[in-house]
């Protein structure tokens, strides 16, 4: 049978010692189901509703959670209908409806729920609206510095398992006696040098564009409210050159106890890592910076200044090229780049921004531009059971 069309009308809000009555009695409801709604009503809008209709949660989930968002159920409804309840629970991932009790439902009866609920909105649509606008509006954000801090490790750690440190110049194949084991050993060096000339690349494409990303989010949560408020002067503040930019946080921000000095050397061996990679990206031709070896010509006669192995001509100028010798070099003088810039902050708001850039995902305020960690980085999914406690 269909969903009774009273279903809504019929719900009893409870109070908390009316729930502990109907949970303690020998009669108590038992046996329960569950509906799942993920989307089909937008928690948001569930929510208004039934604080409009009802009044604020009254669950028993609502009374456990911790006064933070890290809870596996963040609010909770609890109804009696008839002989049984009914348990609505919104968690991280869908909204759960427990009917506890005697129902006899249909594989349909949550459709029914859903379509009962939205044609109700009309007639509680000014209170809904109030409840909504009592809510603090934020969106959730990647942290662009976070993204690439992690990416550049996952890759810095896959070029260390490689080895190639250890991986010295090989002979030639035809000056070995056991050829057919030279050459498996060839094979073993290009395949492993294949890829790692490959990670060293995106690495060091990347380390400077993670420096920037810092320096953006530096200047994105520190800036001065004059200068945020200005959309022509928070543009500019985030256009200008990345020294300048550098030199000039402790200007457009707030939260620095000292200047930073761009002279210092720290900075000095940044800024040379910024131009190493825009030659590298950009493919700048600079022969004397890409040279590998002389040679004369007498007509078409090739003589040598000196004899290069074939590990030398091959490998070894990928090798070269790459800059796989500098790329943990040059990550260590990034991160000193940034602990310098660290350093330079207030003590009160350093350890803030630290944890800030810690996070993959932030969170703002679209009201207030406040920035916040809304959520623990670790997902967890379960069903927290109906308010019985029994096992499902």
């Amino acid at each position: 049978m269909p969903l009774p069309s009273d279903f809504l009308a019929s719900l009893q809000y409870l109070q908390p010692e009316q729930i502990l009555g109907v949970l303690q009695a020998e009669d108590r409801p038992t046996g329960s189901q569950c509906w799942t709604i993920t989307n089909e009503i937008k928690p948001v809008d569930l929510y208004c509703y039934l604080a409009a209709r009802f009044g604020p949660p009254n669950g028993i989930q609502n009374w456990l959670r911790q006064n933070h968002s890290d809870n596996l159920v963040h609010w909770n409804w609890m109804f009696r209908y008839g002989p049984g309840l009914v348990d609505i629970q919104g968690t991280n991932y869908r909204t759960d409806v427990w009917l506890i009790g005697p129902f006899e439902l249909e594989s349909d009866d949550c459709e029914d729920f859903v379509r009962h609920v939205k044609a109700d909105f009309a007639a509680f649509g000014a209170e809904m609206a109030k409840c909504r606008k009592s809510l603090e509006h934020w969106i959730e954000f990647v942290n662009p510095y976070q993204r690439l801090r992690r990416s550049v490790s996952k890759l810095a750690e896959e070029l260390r398992s490689l080895q190639l440190d250890q991986l010295g110049e090989l002979p030639n194949i035809l000056d070995q006696q056991d050829r057919e084991s030279a050459l498996r050993r060839w094979d073993d060096a290009v395949s492993r040098c294949t890829r790692g000339f490959g990670l060293c690349f995106g690495i060091r494409s990347m380390l400077p564009i993670m420096a920037e990303a810092f320096v953006n989010l530096i200047l994105f949560v520190l800036m001065r409210p004059e200068l945020k408020a200005d959309s022509r002067l928070k543009e500019n503040a985030f256009k200008q050159n990345i020294d300048i930019r550098v030199k000039s946080l402790s200007i457009n921000c707030t939260g620095f106890k000292q200047t930073i000095d761009y002279s210092n050397q720290v900075c000095g061996r940044y800024h040379s890592v910024v131009n190493e990679r825009n030659d590298l990206l950009h493919g700048n031709v600079d022969p004397k910076k890409l040279q590998f070896n002389e040679v004369y010509f007498h007509g078409t006669v090739p003589v040598f200044k000196e004899y290069r192995s074939m590990w030398q001509r091959s490998l070894g100028i990928e090798r070269q090229a790459v800059g796989v010798d500098k790329v943990f070099e040059e990550l260590a003088v990034i991160d000193d780049f940034i602990a310098y810039v660290l350093s330079c902050l207030d003590d009160k708001v350093r350890p803030k921004i630290e944890y800030m850039l810690g996070r993959l995902e932030l969170g703002l305020n679209t009201r207030d531009e406040r920035l916040g960690v809304l959520f623990s980085e670790h997902l967890v999914d379960s069903k927290a059971g109906p308010a019985t406690g029994e096992k499902v």
